[in-house]
């Protein structure tokens, strides 16, 4: 099975104590986050995790920990922008994310890492053609430590709406000619762009369109087949078909407080509730209260070990 880690908040980046912690036990409690007294209790061996995915600005918190989590397969993306404070005001310049991101690409191998420049924003300051320079930049310093860029436009949504009122949709006009230009220079750094929930209307110039976290991401990885018995999809708008694994995350937790982000309510609420962090609880967010009910999940393995003959 896949633990995803990135879904709701950056563990990476704030939480990597509690996540060796959680390791180290062997186990982690993970609330619901639409029924909260619901709770389920997740096995961390590797006997029945395949892989651990990754999503994050910072990844420098576990570069010294690698160790740790050798015993599973892994597939880290890195969201790598350059915007300013103003936007994104607790992530490391993008200049010490590069590197760091190319320290662990030598880690983890190059079908382990994908950068994600994401979600893009266009206005006065960030225009069209600012975006082209950047990505040009940043794809020639990456090139050669990643085989995938993802890409997205920002999505409006109420929490977004109501923390960052000046962000508008990308108009389709916008959205072709960065996506074009995306393509072309990505193709000459050794770099495949992806859409991510953007349906397929980059596909006429190139782009990879059948998602970011699929199946074969991670069986490209692992380099090993996987017999995955549901496909659970992520319906973003309709138009993911990237492959959910299991969120060990909790939402209003991410330090990084940008102004775009989907899974924080208010910033009061994110710093509040990273004081009631505890590193020891088998929650990422506060510990057991009275009224839970645990859930003991389900687990397997689904790497395919049948022998195929290929043809």
């Amino acid at each position: 099975m896949i633990i995803q880690t990135g879904m709701r908040t950056d563990i990476p980046a704030f939480y990597s104590e509690w996540f060796l912690n959680r390791l180290n036990e062997g186990f982690v409690l993970v609330r619901n986050p639409y029924n909260p007294g619901q709770v389920t209790r997740y096995s961390l061996s590797p006997e029945v995790v395949d892989l651990i995915a990754f999503c994050t600005k910072n990844p420098a918190p576990m570069l010294l920990h690698m160790e740790a989590i050798k015993p599973y397969g892994q597939y880290w993306f890195v969201t790598i922008t350059p915007y300013g404070k103003d936007i994104e005001p607790n992530v490391p310049d993008k200049e010490i994310v590069m590197d760091d991101f190319i320290r662990l690409s030598n880690i983890v191998g190059v079908d382990s890492v994908g950068w994600r420049y994401d979600p893009i924003i266009v206005d006065m300051e960030h225009t069209v053609e600012w975006h082209i320079s950047e990505f040009e930049h940043m794809a020639k310093r990456l090139a050669g430590f990643t085989k995938t860029c993802v890409i997205s436009f920002i999505d409006i949504y109420k929490k977004v709406e109501r923390n960052f009122p000046q962000a508008r949709a990308v108009s389709k006009k916008d959205r072709i000619t960065i996506g074009k230009a995306f393509i072309d220079i990505a193709a000459k750094y050794g770099m495949t762009i992806r859409p991510c929930a953007e349906g397929n209307e980059l596909a006429e110039y190139g782009a990879d369109c059948s998602g970011c976290m699929t199946v074969k991401t991670f069986e490209t990885a692992l380099q090993q087949r996987l017999d995955v018995p549901i496909r659970k999809t992520n319906q973003r708008n309709g138009e993911c078909a990237c492959l959910l694994g299991v969120d060990i995350g909790a939402y209003d937790t991410c330090g990084h407080l940008c102004k775009y982000c989907y899974a924080n309510t208010d910033a009061s609420l994110v710093k509040r509730n990273m004081r009631c962090h505890n590193p020891k609880s088998p929650f990422l967010l506060g510990d057991n209260q009275q009224g839970d009910i645990i859930h003991e999940a389900v687990q397997k393995s689904w790497i395919d070990r049948q022998m195929r003959l290929e043809l």
